[in-house]
């Protein structure tokens, strides 16, 4: 065994450690390679051993110290129990022997050696050792063999138990899946019979629903005092067991009913047959023969199905529940307002305004509101309910009309007397302006107090009920809760306390309206076409009154104060039926004062003819005494000469000192400034700048006339400053009114009428009726008339005048001032007009001692001149700043004179028409002096 080498061990046997087998770690390199121990005995030769190695992997792919460190620990822990009883022995083996035996070594052929055969006792030696070694590797070796067929059975039973775990596994796997699939065809089998037992229900139903339906009109009959006869053949009307104050029992029977009329008249046929219900007039009388011609006292057709002769007798049921209700409101609007015209002997004797609120009109009425209201609110429900397309609401939206239409009429019966004759009262106590705004009061709570009633018979309670709630949590006050419950039950004498005083801006009226506008049931057509006829009384008696008002004043007082009340009545949504009714006053009132406008501009301006007082220039500014009366603010005759003598007394006083001025304008002006600054605000903007317009227009051609009749009165001077004065004047006013006074002026031409005429009847061929433009008739209107558009701009046209005023003025002011000057400078420049100055230097007017005279009588004549210069523009114009823009460019002219006057006195040559040096020289001072004076 000493002679052959062991065999290698495989890789793997190094990595599985058993009892007696040591580690991974044990066979690195380092501790496989090397030789036995040497022997102490130096007699004795030591064998030498080759040095070997046991292959492993670590050659081609080394460990890192974590994975040696990992497989140490997991060989530690597949060790056996032996392990550490043969530690001792191990230590004593590796004494003798530097190289550690294990499994793989023990496995191979010892490893080839070369001994040296000198000796044989140290063979022997070797031998007995090796022997030894052997024994203990194979009895080790057995050890791990026999561990390691424990470990193989236990793996196997593991493996054995793993497989059957997992034929476990799969097992339950199959039942759950087959669980699954008898749960879903469990579920589809539930769904299935669930919808059969639906659809078995519904079809129960549908056959139990005609049923039910024919049993109800069987039934109802009795109760709404409804028999049918003879096989439904014949309707009889008796006394009806059911009441409508039962309001259960009765909204109970007319579901049933309303059921039956849906159900007989759509599903079953009905409709067609006998026609919809509700198809009969509106009145009382027209609805019920309407009704019972299309059921009851329809002949009974044997042809007909069931369905439809029961439709029939629904039909007829349901007229007969709706009778009921018919006699509940309307009846008793109409029994009750017959009883108030008997006991108040209306309308021949009109109720006292004051007293209205406190009679029968409106107690009686508040005292049968409650159950009008119930009844009606149980009609506007089923309406709610059914929708308005139904076949049964038809009927009660024909009830619902019926008794808006009775209350409307009764109310406007028992209120349009005593509203005229207040109307009238009114006017002859306080006159057109004062009858307006208290009639316009008076209507604004009638609407008020109106509308309060109507809600009490048609409004919502429920939402009264929420507003008067809200209306309580605003108030803290005790008194006001107890009134908010009060006009949730509509008492009368709650009802005025609701609504306040006789003044529409009260508080009271303001809390009213909130209370109101929350149910818009007061927006019918039917109360506010009521509200509409009460309200009209205020047109007729104002509009009467109109016609024969000619003063500006009142017909201006009469807009503002509508407007006012307008203004008023459109802040609440209760009282807009007299917002409308004062619009329509309005119009008619503004109508009338354009006409009037118009009519005084016309006969104040545009025919106006002056008088010499009117043209008493500059008399009127120096306050003379007018020989003739002064039209101021339309008066006449003794009153105006009493105000002005009067004004004469005051003139310290400042009112009166602004009425002197406004005096002595010119009266066409005044009287377009006047009539303008009273319609400003009390007519449309286009309406008054159209009047304005044409005033203007008006105005300017009348003061352009007025100065040419000054010119040739007081002179030219007082022409010009009067053009000027009242010009401006004419601007300044106007500028608040802040118009364009612009518009397009449209005329019809017919210059080329004739010629159009005369191709017409020369063309043979004329086409009359051909539908197209080569018609003859539309070829001679196209040709023989045209349209001429002009632009009219009335403020340019104005200051266009008041430059041209300016510009004369300053033209006759600098040749008055000039005098003699202006003359000689234009007969030089007409005498020079050729360029040559060898005419004007023999002129005689370049005589030098006639030049020398001229410019002294010029300035002789320049003081006076300059004095009447500014006193008449401190007569006519009041404003210095005015005064200065004028005679700047009289200045610059007068300069520019004297200076072209210096100009052709220098070019006269000393020695020629008695010109030398010291007479030049003295008419050079002169202009000079003259020139300096003026600037001054």
């Amino acid at each position: 065994m000493s002679s052959s080498k062991p065999l290698s061990a495989p890789p793997k046997m190094s990595s599985l450690s058993s009892r007696g087998v040591n580690s991974t770690s044990s066979m690195s390199p380092t501790r496989a390679s090397g030789s036995l121990p040497s022997n102490k005995n130096p007699a004795v030769p030591t064998p030498t051993r080759q040095p070997y190695s046991s292959p492993s992997y670590e050659t081609f792919a080394p460990r890192t110290a974590a994975q040696r460190e990992r497989m140490g620990r997991v060989a530690a822990l597949t060790a056996g129990p032996w392990s550490s009883a043969n530690n001792e022995e191990q230590k004593d083996s590796s004494s003798d022997f530097d190289e550690p035996i294990t499994l793989t070594s023990a496995m191979c052929p010892p490893k080839s050696s070369t001994y040296n055969t000198s000796s044989s006792s140290n063979d022997s030696t070797i031998s007995s050792v090796t022997d030894q070694k052997i024994n203990n590797t194979l009895q080790h070796t057995i050890n791990a063999t026999q561990n390691l067929s424990t470990l193989i059975k236990h793996t196997a039973s593991l493996r054995l138990a793993l497989r059957a775990s997992i034929n476990i596994a799969n097992d339950v796997s199959e039942r759950h899946s087959d669980l699954l699939r008898h749960s879903g065809e469990l579920s589809a089998a539930a769904e299935r019979l669930q919808h059969e037992e639906q659809v078995l229900t519904r079809r129960a139903e549908e056959i139990g629903k005609p049923l039910k339906h024919y049993d109800a009109v069987d039934r109802i009959g009795p109760l709404v005092g409804v028999l049918f006869k003879e096989g439904g053949r014949v309707v009889v009307r008796g006394i009806a067991k059911l009441h409508v104050d039962n309001d259960e029992e009765f909204v109970r029977v007319l579901e049933e009913i309303d059921e039956a009329v849906e159900f007989f008249g759509e599903d079953g046929g009905g409709a067609e047959v006998f026609g919809r219900p509700g198809s009969g007039g509106s009145s009382s009388n027209n609805r019920r023969g309407g009704r019972e011609r299309t059921a009851s006292q329809q002949p009974f057709q044997a042809t007909a199905s069931g369905s439809a002769e029961y439709y029939r007798r629904a039909c007829a049921l349901q007229d007969a529940a709706l009778e009921l209700l018919r006699v509940g409101v309307a009846d008793r609007i109409s029994q009750t307002s017959s009883q108030i015209q008997d006991a108040l002997k209306l309308p021949k004797v009109p109720i006292a305004a004051d007293k209205l609120e406190a009679s029968l009109v409106y107690t009686r009425f508040h005292g049968i509101s409650r159950r009008s209201n119930a009844l009606i609110n149980i009609a506007r429900k089923r309406v709610e309910t059914l929708g308005s397309g139904s076949l049964a609401a038809s009927s009660y939206e024909d009830f619902l009309t019926l008794c808006r239409n009775t209350y409307c009429g009764a109310r406007e019966t028992l209120l349009t007397t005593t509203i005229r004759s207040h109307m009238d009262i009114l006017k002859e106590r306080h006159g057109l302006v004062g009858m307006t705004r208290l009639a316009s009061v008076f209507l604004i709570r009638l609407c008020t107090v109106e509308t309060a009633l109507y809600l009490d018979f048609f409004g919502d309670p429920d939402k009264r009920r929420q507003t008067t709630k809200k209306v309580k949590g605003a108030t803290s006050d005790g008194d006001d809760e107890k009134e908010a419950e009060e006009n949730e039950g509509g008492d009368d004498a709650s009802a005025f306390k609701r609504l306040g005083s006789s003044s529409s801006h009260q508080p009271g009226t303001a809390i009213a309206s909130q209370i109101l506008s929350e149910d818009a049931t007061y927006r019918d057509a039917e109360f506010q076409s009521m509200l509409g006829s009460l309200c009209s009384a205020l047109h007729r008696t104002i509009r009467r009154g109109l016609v024969s008002v000619l003063d500006l004043d009142v017909l201006c007082q009469v807009v503002s104060v509508l407007r006012e009340e307008r203004s008023a009545a459109n802040s609440t949504s209760t009282t807009l039926a007299a917002a409308r009714a004062v619009s329509g006053v309005i119009q008619d009132a503004q109508e009338r004062l354009i006409f009037c406008a118009n009519t005084s501009l016309h006969k104040e301006v545009v025919r106006f003819k002056p008088t010499s007082a009117d043209l008493n220039y500059p008399g009127k500014l120096l306050g003379e005494k007018p020989k003739a009366a002064i039209i101021i603010e339309g008066e006449e005759g003794a009153a105006a000469a009493k105000k002005a003598e009067k004004e004469e007394s005051e003139i310290n006083d400042a009112v009166a000192a602004q009425l002197r001025v406004y005096e002595s304008w010119f009266p066409p002006m005044r009287s377009v400034l006047r009539i303008l600054s009273k319609i400003f605000r009390v007519v449309e903007p286009r309406v008054f700048e159209d009047i304005a317009l044409s005033a203007v227009q008006a105005c300017t051609k009348s003061l352009k006339d007025g100065s040419s009749h000054i010119l040739r009165a007081s002179g030219q001077i007082h022409a010009d400053l009067f053009l000027v004065k009242h010009l401006l004047i004419l601007r300044e006013q106007l500028s608040p009114f802040d118009i364009q006074l612009r518009s397009v002026e449209r005329q019809l031409d017919f210059s080329e009428a004739g010629k159009a005429v005369s191709r017409f009847l020369a063309n043979r061929n004329r086409r009359l009726f051909s539908m197209s433009t080569e018609n003859a008739l539309v070829t001679l209107l196209r040709e023989g008339v045209s349209v001429q558009e002009s632009s009219v701009d009335s403020k340019r046209d104005l200051e266009d005048c008041l430059r041209s005023a300016c510009n004369d003025f300053i033209e006759h002011t600098t040749s008055s001032l000039l005098g003699p000057i202006s003359r000689f400078v234009d007969q030089c420049k007409n005498a020079s007009s050729d360029g040559s100055t060898d005419i004007l230097r023999k002129e005689s007017f370049m005589n030098g001692i006639v030049v020398k005279g001229m410019f002294g009588n010029a300035y002789d004549n320049l003081e006076s001149e300059l004095g009447n210069v500014s006193t008449q523009m401190k007569l006519y114009l009041e404003n210095s700043s005015t005064q200065s823009i004028l005679l700047k460019p009289v200045v610059r002219k007068i300069t520019r004179a004297l200076e072209e006057a210096r100009r052709f006195i220098d070019e006269v040559p000393n020695d020629e028409n008695d010109w030398d040096t010291e007479l030049r020289d003295e008419v050079l001072k002169s202009a000079s002096a003259f020139e300096t004076r003026v600037k001054a």
